[in-house]
This record gives structure tokens, sequence and C-alpha cells, in this order.
């Protein structure tokens, strides 16, 4: 079986790879030739995760899934949320801005609950019906923002994030234990189950 993932983020497609193993083989947008800039419009992590995905299935007729993920701060009504990897404004992704927006905002707020949100959106060929079939996983890993940047490691918001239940940031922790409790994680582990769990 084949399944496009929406993106072409290196880190992305091994992880799901590995998860998902030998029994389905994941393309991504390079492979099936989409150079395409898809729009993320939507007002939530899964409208934009669905946007993607549907982008792919409409224009290439295959089935496929993409992913949206952001942060929630709790003192910050939510917020950046959906805007999280342009909260600082500009086109591009301003990963230290970002971050400096954020501690500036929350300055000596005491209250620094927050959780990273991933949903993954899924759009399926389903043989003998007019349409296709759509699915969305969550996960998410609660935790808080901490009074200052830790750790070189990760990306994005990493090293000003402390999950729950450690000492140490995403950034600190390093890819092998944040792999294993990150919300791309849990989500992806809900995605492989139905994937694996049909066939």
């Amino acid at each position: 079986m084949k399944i496009v993932f929406a993106t072409n983020n290196e880190h992305k497609l091994a992880e799901i790879r590995q998860i998902l193993g030998g029994s389905i083989e994941v393309l991504s947008l390079a492979d099936i030739g989409c150079h395409a800039d898809i729009p993320e419009t939507g007002a939530t992590l899964e409208e934009n995760a669905m946007q993607k995905a549907r982008y792919v299935y409409d224009n290439y007729g295959m089935s496929a899934f993409a992913d949206d993920t952001g942060l929630e701060v709790d003192a910050l009504g939510g917020a950046p949320g959906v805007y999280s990897a342009r909260y600082a404004g500009g086109a591009g992704h301003d990963s230290e801005a970002n971050m400096a927006k954020l501690l500036a905002e929350l300055a000596e707020n005491n209250n620094r609950r927050a959780r990273f949100r991933t949903v993954i959106a899924l759009i399926e060929k389903a043989e003998g019906t007019d349409g296709p079939r759509t699915s969305t996983f969550e996960g998410r890993v609660d935790g808080e923002i901490t009074r200052g940047k830790r750790g070189a490691g990760g990306f994005g918001y990493d090293p000003i994030f402390r999950p729950d239940g450690h000492d140490k940031t995403f950034a600190e922790l390093g890819p092998e234990v944040k792999n294993k409790i990150s919300h791309r994680a849990r989500a992806v582990e809900k995605l492989a189950r139905h994937l694996l769990g049909e066939r």
C-alpha cells in the first residue's frame, strides 16, 4: 500500500516511515512531483491538516495524510495555537523571534501551563463509496513554559517547553526521549494503529 505524507520535512518522513515499518510505503510531496506551496488558511489545526491532505487527494488521486502542530499557552488564551510557526510575524518560521515574543508576553506571569497539540488528518480512498473516508488523530503533551531558553537540541519552541514528568525541556531531553513522548509521536501512533490495524 502507498500513501502520501503531505510534507517534504525529512525528519518527519523518517519518523513516520520508522513507525509504520515496511508494510506501508510512505511517499513525500517531492516523491509524487508536488512542488506547490499548499495553503494553510484554516482557523484550527484540524482545518489546516485536512486542507493539506485534501489538496493531495484532489490533485493526485492518492490517499494522503498531513499534520499541523500548535503550542497552546493557557495564560495567553490558547495562543499562539494555529499561528505558532509565524507567531512573531513575517513569512518564515523564525523560531528565535517566536520564542522571544512568547516569553515577553508571559513576562513574570506565574501561570506557565501549556501544551503542544498535533493533529493528523487522513483522507483514504474508500472502495465502493461515492467519496473518500476522512479521519483525524490527535496527540498532545502537557507541560509548562520555562522562564528562559534551555538546551540546544530540537527545533521550534523546544528550548522553552518542559513536559510534565521531566525536569528538562524538549531541547535538553534529546530526540531519543522526545520522540517517544512528543505530541507528534502520540498522534502518529494513533495513525499507525489505524492504518496497520485494517490490513
